[in-house]
Formats: C-alpha cells, sequence, structure tokens
C-alpha cells in the first residue's frame, strides 16, 4: 500500500475530524517518513490540494452518493477527499491508480468492509465526470464552489472590493506561495545568501519590497537548510517585513512588541537595532513565549526580553516608556489564505465581528506605553477594512494627542505577497 497516500488520508482526517492545523501535521509526518523529495511533493499536494478544496470537493462527491454525506463514516470520507482529488484535479495521476490505491487505502484506514463502497463511488466518478461539473455562473455560490471558499467569505470580499476584485483575489489565494527569507544582517548580507542558494540549485531572487527579503521558487525541505540552522535566515514574508521597516527603530531604542509570538517581528526589529538597546516582545500566552527565545538564540540577539502580558493591559504596566512599539494586532488573517490552505475554511463571520473591538483595546493600551514623540506602528495580515483602516481612524478620534504619518495596504493579487496592512502613528506632547 502507498505510505504517502496514507499519510495523506490521516492527515486530512485530523484537520476535518480534530480541528489540526495542516501544514503541524504536514511537517510532522514528513519528519517521521522518510520519503523521497518526489514522495514529499506528491504528498505535500495531496494535503494542500485537498484541504483547500475543502466544501467544494465534498459538494462534488455528494453527486455519487445515494446517502447525505453527513451520515458518511469521516474515515471513510477521508478515503473518498484524497481519491477524488487526484481524479478532479491531478491531472498526472491516472483514474485506475487513484481508484485501486484508494480502494487498497480504505481496507488499511477503515477496515475491510468499506472498500466495495470506496471503489462504487470513485468508479462511478469516472464514469461519469461531468455529472460534478462546477456550475459556471458569476453568482456568489458559483464562485464559492469553483474557486475553492465559502460562500461567506466570498460575499464579503464582493462586498468590500466589487466583483471584478474579489474574483482575482479568490484566484490569487489558490496560487502557490514563495519561500520567503528575511537575511539576518548581524551575521550576513543578502549577497551572500544568494550566492549560497544559487550554489545549492534554490532558484532564489531578491525582494524588491524588502531590503533583506529573498524570494524562493523551488527548494527542498527547510529541514534541509543549513543556513536557517545556522541562525542566517529567519523564514518570514516579505510583506510582514514592512511592519519593522515602517517602525524604523535605532540602535539603542527601547522598543515594546506586542502580540509577537513567534517572534519574526521582534527579531527583526533586533537586527534593524544591530542588537543595541531594548525590546520588550510580550504575548499572552506564556507557552509561546519559548519560540521567541528559540529564535532569539539562533539568530544570536541579545535584546530581546519575553514577557507574559495580555497586550490589553501593557499600557497600564509600561506608561510612556517605549521610544517606538508594533502593534501586530490578532487579524482574520484573510491576507495570508494561500499560504494556510486550511484558513478559509476555519474561519467565520461571528469570529471576524469580534476582531476590531479586540483590535482597538489593544492598540489604545499599547499607545500608552509611548514617550512623547514616540511611534507606532499598528499592522495586520488581513486586507479587510473593518480590522484596519476603521480601527486606525476609531483610534485618532478618541486620542487627540496621535496623528497618523503613514499607511499602507498590500493587496496581494496587485503586490505579489500576502495581503498585509501597516498604519504609522505619532505621539505629539
Amino acid at each position: 500500500m502507498d505510505k504517502v497516500r496514507l499519510a495523506a488520508t490521516r492527515i486530512i482526517y485530523n484537520v476535518v475530524t480534530k480541528g489540526a492545523w495542516a501544514n503541524v501535521e504536514l511537517t510532522q509526518a514528513l519528519r517521521q517518513e522518510k520519503f523521497s523529495n518526489l514522495d514529499r511533493k506528491f504528498c505535500t499536494e495531496l494535503v494542500y490540494g485537498t484541504v483547500k478544496a475543502g466544501a467544494s470537493l465534498d459538494w462534488k462527491i455528494a453527486k455519487y452518493l445515494r446517502r447525505p454525506l453527513a451520515k458518511v463514516d469521516p474515515k471513510i470520507l477521508a478515503v473518498l477527499r484524497v481519491g477524488f482529488y487526484q481524479i478532479f484535479f491531478l491531472n498526472r495521476v491516472p483514474d485506475s491508480a487513484a481508484v485501486n490505491e484508494s480502494v487498497e487505502l480504505s481496507k488499511r484506514f477503515c477496515g475491510l468492509g468499506e472498500s466495495k463502497f470506496v471503489n462504487a463511488v470513485l468508479r462511478s466518478a469516472i464514469r461519469a465526470p461531468r455529472k460534478s461539473d462546477f456550475p459556471k455562473g458569476n453568482d456568489i455560490n458559483s464562485l464559492a464552489l469553483r474557486t475553492f471558499h465559502p460562500v461567506w467569505l466570498v460575499e464579503l470580499f464582493a462586498e468590500e472590493f466589487g466583483l471584478d476584485v474579489t474574483k482575482k483575489l479568490l484566484h490569487f489565494d489558490n496560487t502557490d506561495p514563495p519561500l520567503c527569507l528575511r537575511v539576518n544582517a548581524l551575521r550576513t548580507t543578502r549577497e551572500n545568501i544568494l550566492s549560497v542558494l544559487k550554489t545549492f540549485g534554490v532558484q532564489a531572487k531578491p525582494s524588491t519590497l524588502a531590503p533583506e527579503g529573498i524570494i524562493c521558487k523551488r527548494h527542498g525541505s527547510l529541514d534541509n537548510f543549513e543556513i536557517l540552522r545556522a541562525g542566517l535566515c529567519q523564514v518570514q514574508d516579505e510583506s510582514s517585513m514592512t511592519a519593522a521597516r515602517m517602525l524604523n527603530p535605532a540602535p539603542g531604542d527601547f522598543v515594546i512588541d506586542c502580540c509577537a509570538a513567534p517572534g519574526g517581528k521582534s527579531t527583526h526589529l533586533a537586527e534593524l537595532m544591530e542588537n543595541r538597546g531594548r525590546i520588550i516582545a510580550s504575548d499572552v500566552h506564556e507557552k509561546k513565549l519559548k519560540h521567541i527565545r528559540e529564535n532569539s538564540e539562533r539568530l544570536g540577539i541579545k535584546i530581546i526580553e519575553p514577557l507574559a502580558i495580555d497586550a490589553r493591559k501593557i499600557g497600564n504596566k509600561l506608561p510612556a516608556q517605549a521610544d517606538k512599539v508594533l502593534v501586530d494586532a490578532p487579524c482574520s488573517g484573510l491576507g495570508v489564505i494561500r499560504r494556510k490552505a486550511d484558513l478559509r475554511w476555519k474561519k467565520n463571520p461571528d469570529e471576524l465581528k469580534a476582531l476590531p473591538d479586540l483590535q482597538l483595546k489593544i492598540l489604545s493600551s499599547a499607545a500608552k506605553t509611548l514617550k512623547p514623540n514616540g511611534t507606532l506602528v499598528y499592522s495586520t495580515c488581513t486586507i479587510l477594512r473593518r480590522e484596519n483602516q476603521d480601527v486606525v481612524e476609531k483610534f485618532l478620534a478618541a486620542n487627540e494627542n496621535f496623528e497618523l504619518v503613514e499607511m499602507q495596504t498590500l493587496l496581494p493579487h496587485i503586490t505579489n505577497t500576502d495581503g498585509f496592512f501597516t498604519a504609522k502613528l505619532v505621539r505629539t506632547n
């Protein structure tokens, strides 16, 4: 039996039934199994492709069932999802291989008695593939099915950006994200890292958005990246590098990074500060602080002090002390959907409604930590106005001693990066 398909099916099952994150499950599986590079790529494609297709894939499966989808055993559904993804969306896999391997897989994963059912459903799909063609209209439901997005999210994008831009965003969400690296300027240069990557056959180019950014299009396992283990680089999308750049900390500054875990932006700030000064990197979850410590140690950074605190209370703990403050607020994450295959299916409209109030409370508390003439940058990895411009405008309306200096939204389909928002504020005397 194919161990690659078995690993992928187990991951799909855990994602759907246990709420696991696909990227975490996949990383663990690839570390446990000794797959070849080709098998690693195939497993990655099966997992991310199947998870991404989500409800659209289930819609297809339902067309060939005689019972409601909800009454199919979750383990059988996991096998069917991986099988259907191969049949309808992986042209290089022969239909016969997808069926035969799925049938054998069902015997191991679901029990011997289920293989006939799996075989019958998959063969029905092969005999009548047009039966589950997605509708071609431009209505919200049709767009949602064809682009693997929940209906509510397509409605939300259409309301905010209009239908034409929404189509571009939906298409972008289904593209493959490149690996982005941030060069650790404390230890090396971008030119040196580009040279090393070229030596190992990695297709890489400098970012035009961030002076320390590198974009890698073809690469092997990150576990084999010595430049990461040696602390010469940090994985970080080029769009999120703009937050520290906009804050522009100087060596010797006292900087507070709210909601800092796992420490990507904190370490970037430290590198811009030449490892001189003081950075408090706070997070509400104590267990997440270990990631900040680990990243700091790996990168050779000495000036970061992890602090466990609710960002809504940090203003009372450290009033009027900081030269610079970064608020990378908790958000819907709708700017990074292409990078997290299952994010689109895990979010819900009710969760989004509660975020602006939380973001405003965090921003208001963090602002109290600033000295007069201090600078604050508010950032998110979402593209929704309600979490970005609206939050900043409400804050400014309630705080006359702050001025807006700069504001920027990176829309993914335009910048070809993750979606990202930054606003720079200054506290006046």
